[in-house]
């Protein structure tokens, strides 16, 4: 994954199955930002196995396309990575960008050289990091 501190646990879906929620911690410069007030979430639907859980290849491929998005907004900070959740058929990463024009861009951008991917994109005003918050509550703190 891109530089960052980031954490994972498990959590439980609305149909209560298993997903599996990884966090990034080190976004307070982003967050302090007002201009990373967009929260977009990127899913990808898959087949799961029993658990839920994306096959190895569909798995592999989901991290290839994750290193090179998050490649991208390495380079051209317009948007960050701050929370991945995967299970009950689905992988949803979510992001806070300034720009959806900007991160639609890049995202298709990065992405041309994949096979086609059964993405969807929800773009939303997030200015007080709501989702976030929710996320960063499954984290499980060890003292």
């Amino acid at each position: 994954m891109e530089t960052g501190i980031w954490w994972t646990a498990p959590a439980e879906s609305e149909s209560g199955r298993l997903v599996m929620v990884t966090g990034r911690k080190d976004v307070d410069k982003f967050r302090s930002n007002p201009r990373f007030s967009i929260r977009i979430e990127v899913t990808w639907k898959y087949e799961g196995d029993a658990d839920g859980m994306p096959d190895k290849a569909t798995s592999e491929l989901m991290e290839k396309a994750q290193e090179a998005l998050q490649s991208t907004f390495a380079k051209d900070p317009v948007a960050v990575l701050t929370g991945i959740y995967t299970g009950d058929g689905s992988r949803d990463w979510v992001f806070y960008a300034t720009s959806t024009h900007i991160f639609g861009r890049k995202l298709n951008e990065t992405l041309a050289d994949f096979p086609l991917l059964p993405l969807t994109v929800y773009c939303e005003n997030d200015p007080g990091w709501e989702e976030y918050d929710e996320m960063a509550a499954a984290e499980i703190k060890l003292d």
